[in-house]
C-alpha cells in the first residue's frame, strides 16, 4: 500500500509553480520538498513534473495524479474538521456504571438532566454493586465510593459522603440515646448485613459488634424501618439526609462519626478521555457537592 510521503509537497509544487514557493508555503527547505517529489516518482515509477531551471511544469499522467491527489487532501481536511466539529460538539453512546443505591439517588437523576441538555449523547446506566471491569466489559465510566484499591484506572473525586448512626425520635424517647460506642450493646442496631459497623474512637479506627430484630441488604428498607421506630440505623447519607434534615431522623454518636469517603469518577488508564466523557465528570463534579443534603431534584 503506497503511503502519502511526498503527495502534499507534489500539489504544493504543482499549484504553487516552483520548488521555491512550495518550501515557502510548507515551511520546510527546498531541498526536502524536491527530494519528497523524486522519491514520489520513483515509488511511482512515473514522471509527474518536467522540471526547468525557472518552471516546473506537470506532465499528463502528473495532471492526472494532481486530480487524484487533490481530491485525497480534501478527503483528509474534511476528515480533520469532522474530527473538530466532533471534539467542540461531543456526540455518540457512553457506557457507564455505578454502585446500585446511589445510582438510584443520584447518578441516574443527574444522567437524566445531561442527556436533556446533550441530545446528541446516548447512555448505557448499569447499576450494580459488583465491581465491574471497565476494560474488559467497555466501560467508559464508573462511580465507585470509598478507599481505592485498583492503581490500572484514573480516578477523579467528585464529592464525598458519611456514614450517620440514627433513630427516629421515638426510639430514642423509649430507648434512651447512646452516648458513645459502648452504648450500642443495649440496643436494637438494624443492619444491612454485618455484624458490625464502624465508627471512630480516640483517633483510631473501631470494630463495634451489633445485635438487633433486623437483617437487610437494602439501605431503603432500612432507614424506612428506622422512621417507624424499630431501632437505630448506620447508614450513608444519600438514604438519610432528607429525613435528617426534616427531623423524621436524629442523628447520634456524631463526635464517633468516620471521616467523609470519597466519591470517585474512574476510567480506564490505557483509553484517551474522550470529550463526551470529559464533559460528563464535568458536569457530576458540578453538580454533585460535599453537601450530603444536596440531592438531585
Amino acid at each position: 500500500m503506497l503511503g502519502w510521503e511526498g503527495i502534499c509537497e507534489f500539489v504544493s509544487v504543482a499549484e504553487q509553480g516552483s520548488f521555491t514557493k512550495a518550501a515557502q508555503a510548507l515551511g520546510i527547505s527546498v531541498a526536502q520538498v524536491s527530494r519528497q517529489v523524486t522519491q514520489l516518482e520513483q515509488r511511482l515509477g512515473a514522471k509527474l513534473l518536467y522540471r526547468t531551471t525557472r518552471h516546473q511544469a506537470l506532465t499528463e499522467i502528473g495532471a492526472l495524479y494532481l486530480r487524484h491527489c487533490r481530491q485525497l487532501l480534501d478527503s483528509l481536511a474534511e476528515a480533520e474538521q469532522a474530527i473538530s466539529r466532533h471534539q467542540a460538539q461531543p456526540q455518540g453512546k457512553l457506557k457507564l456504571t455505578a454502585p446500585l443505591a446511589y445510582g438510584e439517588s443520584h447518578i441516574a437523576p443527574l444522567l437524566t438532566r445531561f442527556l436533556q441538555r446533550h441530545p446528541q449523547l446516548e447512555a448505557s446506566l448499569n447499576l450494580s454493586n459488583q465491581v465491574l471491569d471497565l476494560v474488559q466489559d467497555g466501560y467508559d465510566l464508573a462511580i465507585r465510593i470509598g478507599h481505592l484499591s485498583d492503581s490500572t484506572l484514573m480516578a477523579r473525586r467528585l464529592a464525598s459522603r458519611r456514614h450517620h448512626v440514627c433513630a427516629a425520635p421515638a426510639y430514642l424517647e423509649r430507648c434512651g440515646t447512646p452516648l458513645e460506642p459502648a452504648d450500642l450493646e443495649r440496643h436494637n442496631c438494624l443492619s444491612l448485613g454485618g455484624e458490625h459497623w464502624h465508627l471512630l474512637e480516640g483517633g483510631r479506627r473501631r470494630q463495634v459488634r451489633i445485635k438487633g430484630s433486623l437483617r437487610c441488604n437494602s439501605g431503603h428498607a432500612l432507614a424506612h424501618a428506622a422512621r417507624l421506630g424499630l431501632g437505630l440505623a448506620q447508614l450513608p447519607d444519600y438514604y438519610v439526609a432528607r429525613f435528617l434534615c426534616s427531623g423524621e431522623l436524629i442523628e447520634v454518636l456524631a463526635d464517633y462519626r468516620e471521616p467523609e469517603e470519597g466519591i470517585w469518577a474512574l476510567t480506564p488508564h490505557n483509553r484517551q478521555l474522550s470529550p463526551k466523557v470529559r464533559l460528563l465528570m464535568d458536569f457530576l463534579a458540578d453538580s454533585l457537592t460535599d453537601d450530603p443534603l444536596a440531592l438531585p431534584e
